[in-house]
Parts: C-alpha cells; sequence; structure tokens
C-alpha cells in the first residue's frame, strides 16, 4: 500500500525549534520523529510513500539522499507554493501518480492506531474517503466528526466553540481515500481537507469514519513534544533504533555527563555536556546543547549547541533556540522562548 505523509506546515508553535529544523525531524529519544511514522507505516504493509514538502524540504531530501526512510521508498513531492492539506494531497498524489486506494497521514502526529483495520473498515463500508477519530476531553481545538449507527460522518464541525461540539471524537489525522477523492478538490490553489473536502465527501454520504482510543498526541506544542518524548523514556514503542533507556531517561553514548548530575524522565542527546550537580527532569536537550554546573532544567527544551550557565533554574515551559546562552544564574519559567530567525 501507498501513502502521503503531509509534512509542508513550518511547526509555528515550536520555534524557535522549528526555525532551522521541520517539526517531523526533531528527534524523538534521539531517533527523527518522521522516522518513527515511517516504521509505523511500514508495520502495516506500506512499501512507498510520498512526502508531501512545503517548509525547509531540503532537511528532509539531505538526511534521507537514498529516498528510504525506516524501509519505506519515499518520492519527494515539493509543493510550488503553500497549498494547504488538501491542495497538498491533490499535488502529492498527481506528482507520484497515485491511481489506488491510499493513505494520507499527519507526519506530526504519534498513535498506535491499528491502520489494517482502518484500511479494511474503509473497504468494508465501500467508503470513498475514511477518517480515524480519537476521543479528547476538550474538542473545541480541532475538526469534531459526529456519525450515523453505520460509521457515516454526518457532518465535519472545525474547530467548534467549547461545550458545542456534538462529540467529543476529533479527527485524528489519518485517512484512507479512493482515488476519486482528488476530483473533490479544487485543480489548484490552497485547499483545506478539513474545511473543504470533508464537508463536500460528507454531504455526498461518501465519508466514513472509525473510531479507536490507541494512543494519540498531536507533538505541535513544546509541551506535547515533551511528552512526545516522556512517553517513550516510560515504555512507548517510537522507534526499533532506540536502545539503552535506563531509568527513565536516555543518554547517547557520545553525551558527556557528570557522575554527580540527576536525571529523571530526560533525553541528553549526543555531543551534549551536562556538568556537575545538574538536575535534569522532564526535559530534552538536542544535540551538542551545554548544561553547566549547579542548574536545574525542569520540563525545558534546551536546543542544539544551546548553553545554560551555571547554576541557572529553567522550569515548565522554556524552549531555549538553537545556539543561544544563558547567563550564569538565571531564574527562568511560563512560556519562554529564547532566540530567532
Amino acid at each position: 500500500m501507498k501513502s502521503i505523509i503531509l509534512v509542508g506546515g513550518k511547526g509555528t508553535r515550536l520555534r524557535p525549534l522549528t526555525y532551522e529544523t521541520p517539526k517531523q525531524m526533531l528527534p524523538l529519544v534521539g531517533v527523527p520523529m518522521i522516522e518513527g511514522v515511517c516504521e509505523s507505516l511500514a508495520q502495516h504493509g506500506v512499501t512507498d510513500a510520498v512526502l508531501s514538502l512545503g517548509y525547509l524540504p531540503d532537511r528532509f531530501i539531505e538526511a534521507y539522499p537514498e529516498n528510504v526512510i525506516a524501509g519505506v521508498r519515499m518520492t519527494y513531492a515539493v509543493e510550488p507554493e503553500p497549498l494547504d492539506t488538501a491542495g497538498a494531497v491533490r499535488f502529492a498524489a498527481k506528482f507520484a501518480q497515485f491511481n489506488e486506494t491510499f493513505l494520507v497521514i499527519n507526519g506530526d502526529v504519534l498513535t498506535d492506531l491499528d491502520i489494517s483495520r482502518l484500511v479494511a473498515f474503509h473497504r468494508e463500508h465501500a467508503a470513498q474517503a475514511t477518517i480515524a477519530l480519537h476521543p479528547v476531553e476538550d474538542p473545541s481545538r480541532f475538526g469534531v466528526v459526529p456519525t450515523g449507527d453505520d460509521g457515516r460522518v454526518t457532518a465535519f464541525v472545525e474547530k467548534p466553540p467549547r461545550g458545542e461540539a456534538p462529540t467529543n471524537l476529533i479527527n485524528a489525522g489519518t485517512y484512507v481515500f479512493e482515488p476519486s477523492v482528488l476530483d473533490a478538490i479544487a485543480p489548484t490553489g490552497r485547499v483545506s481537507v478539513e474545511r473543504d473536502t470533508f464537508p463536500k465527501l460528507a454531504a455526498s454520504r461518501t465519508l466514513f469514519a472509525m473510531a479507536d482510543d490507541s494512543y494519540w498526541l498531536d507533538t505541535g506544542t513544546p509541551q506535547a513534544y515533551l511528552k512526545a518524548n516522556v512517553d517513550v523514556l516510560n515504555g512507548r514503542k517510537h522507534s526499533g533504533q532506540i536502545s539503552n533507556i535506563a531509568e527513565r531517561s536516555w543518554c547517547s553514548r557520545d553525551a558527556t555527563i557528570d557522575p554527580s548530575a540527576r536525571l529523571n524522565n530526560a533525553v541528553v542527546d549526543r555531543d551534549c555536556v551536562v556538568g556537575a550537580n545538574v538536575v535534569i527532569e522532564d526535559s530534552v536537550l538536542l544535540a551538542g546543547a551545554v548544561v553547566q554546573a549547579g542548574c536545574e532544567i525542569r520540563s525545558s527544551i534546551i536546543g542544539p549547541e544551546a548553553v545554560i550557565g551555571s547554576y541557572s533554574r529553567l522550569g515548565a515551559t522554556c524552549v531555549v533556540g538553537a545556539k543561544e546562552h544563558v547567563a550564569p544564574a538565571s531564574e527562568l519559567s511560563g512560556d519562554v522562548r529564547l532566540g530567532g530567525v
């Protein structure tokens, strides 16, 4: 089976980390997010995929020059201009000449969804398109999808006001499409699958949805990115490449960590340096980050080659950009973002 993986967004909520790195290339416990997504697809029989690229496309192409990611053969479709979600699907499918049932995956969503079951549901219902659904406590930030008893979508409500959603089942960002869906997408310009395509298919009664309560996480915010890492440290499978998780922390073999440092739910990537009497908790240090002696880092992300001066205290939720320097004895917490373009 084939898939389109949507990775064209700018990842603005994760800035400054995403000024230089697309969010799907950010690592989870040392392995780029996109690799875990592709491993999951391969486990469900996906052999070929199209990366729908828009923002910083060369970062993907240079990282995987042989056009293979985690065993899945890749085609790179670079949008000539921002096309939104449905426009990106249209462009990628035509670029790769898809002519049979295919998957569409949001590349920044982590899930243990049984994709094979979703495809079987799609075929059993002779659907034109099928959406995976996931229950959430507050659906107001998502596309809400009420269905009939047979799974047929009766409406598609994008980001309803809090307390007014007709269901708590949301669009989980994994779809099965027939090629005929492409005919429902305007041939040019920006088109949203959530606001344009799905409502049109729902009106034609050819859109179905399957609910599933497996693990699901949209990684688009610093808090969610931290949670994704901590979940892997605590047992969620992301990639077969990850090893040597110990005491709910992972340290690259190329990192230098003082024996007096205390780590809990911490990720310390390659070439990092952690000084004496440092405490790192629920945090991620990206490649080459330096945390000097006596620091406390909690619920924060330290970008590549950033330096945290000695005896500084960083609390939830600090995001320090690449190569930024935090002065010694700094105290930072709240929605702190350091670094820009």
